[in-house]
């Protein structure tokens, strides 16, 4: 297994390496570069996020703003002079050819060193780890919840498969994939948050004004009290794929030979469960776990953090996208790539201690 988790982990660089390679030329394509938010702010079209650049391109733009210059590349750049534009090409890096800024870039984030922000004048990794704090949480709370109740509740379906408690359990899990996550946080809003029946939760943030002045009771209190909302919206649109996986994987194994076998030997409908088909039926359930705990970390709470006005990892990532602050796409992609990787490794490796019988150590590469 060690000689496993070993090859697993070099191959990680290539495969970082090559995500890192689609993406950079992928976005190079991509109209509306940092070079032209900036151009469309000299000209007064900015948007909110590049109107908080400023450098030393805007003063030498503002003095040789009446000069015409040649045909450029750039949308909007018609009439300034090609010294600024180059100027300001050599303030974002894009005065040096296209292999070296990535191998820059590359080394840089070896060793962690993720740059500033274009647009932000703050370093990414200080704005990653100002962050994450808000991600982690909802993400944390969120997979403990969905596994805590999807998991026992699948597994009382696969045993009572058809009866009237699958049923209406069934009824509940279609509702769950039928309303996406930000349609039930704007239900809980309106319920629950002031929106029109009752005033119970809070809209904003993960606390309270003063918070550090709260005893570390009263500000536990605080933290799960912001926090319920959130969680319960993101909950309702995980657990019920997952309550569906484990009562088909539970079935699968229940109706297999070994397990009439170990019926036929005396044992009871407990020991027949949780020790013989419980630990064949989670295999797929725990495959599931990395690519799911991704999904929600990152990509399945921006709407939410947008709605409940959380400021974390998904929505820095995506105002990034929009505004084309590369340092802060790259980096965000560079972070959630390398944990998901991470944590396919240690699914792996949570495989074999469920099952010892899983051998990674025959597989070929």
């Amino acid at each position: 297994m060690y000689a496993y988790i070993l090859r697993r982990l070099l191959l990680i660089v290539p495969t970082l390496l090559g995500i890192m390679i689609i993406n950079f030329i992928v976005i190079q394509f991509a109209p509306g570069g940092p070079v032209e938010q900036l151009i469309a702010e000299m000209s007064g079209n900015a948007t909110d996020a590049t109107a908080q650049f400023t450098g030393q391109a805007g003063d030498t733009a503002a003095s040789q703003g009446g000069q015409t210059g040649s045909e450029s590349r750039y949308r909007g750049a018609q009439g300034l002079d090609p010294e600024v534009i180059a100027e300001i090409e050599a303030q974002f890096g894009f005065d040096k050819p296209l292999h070296e800024r990535f191998f820059k870039m590359i080394a840089d984030y070896a060793r962690f060193d993720f740059g500033e922000s274009y647009f932000r004048d703050e370093r990414v990794l200080d704005l990653v780890i100002d962050k994450m704090p808000v991600s982690i949480s909802l993400g944390f709370w969120t997979t403990l919840l969905v596994y805590l109740i999807s998991i026992p509740l699948g597994i009382r379906k696969a045993v009572r498969d058809g009866s009237r408690f699958d049923v209406w359990t069934s009824s509940a899990i279609v509702v769950g994939y039928a309303i996406p996550g930000f349609l039930f946080a704007i239900l809980l809003i309106v319920v629950f948050a002031g929106g029109r029946y009752f005033d119970w939760f809070p809209l904003r943030g993960l606390t309270s004004p003063g918070w550090e002045d709260m005893t570390r009771l009263q500000q536990i209190l605080d933290y799960l009290w912001h926090i319920t909302l959130p969680v319960l919206a993101m909950v309702i649109s995980g657990f019920a794929s997952l309550t569906m996986l484990t009562k088909n994987s539970f079935l699968d194994q229940i109706n297999m030979q070994y397990v009439q076998t170990a019926r036929a030997k005396g044992l009871s409908e407990g020991q027949v469960l949780y020790r013989h088909v419980f630990r064949n039926a989670m295999l797929i359930v725990i495959a599931g776990f990395p690519s799911a705990f991704i999904s929600i970390l990152f990509t399945g709470s921006i709407l939410i953090e947008v709605i409940f006005s959380l400021d974390g990892l998904g929505l820095l990532g995506w105002e990034a996208t929009i505004n084309r602050d590369y340092p802060v796409v790259f980096a965000t992609l560079y972070f959630f790539t390398l944990l998901g990787l991470i944590l396919q490794l240690i699914g792996d490796v949570m495989y074999h201690l469920i099952d010892p019988r899983i051998d990674f150590e025959s597989r070929e590469f």
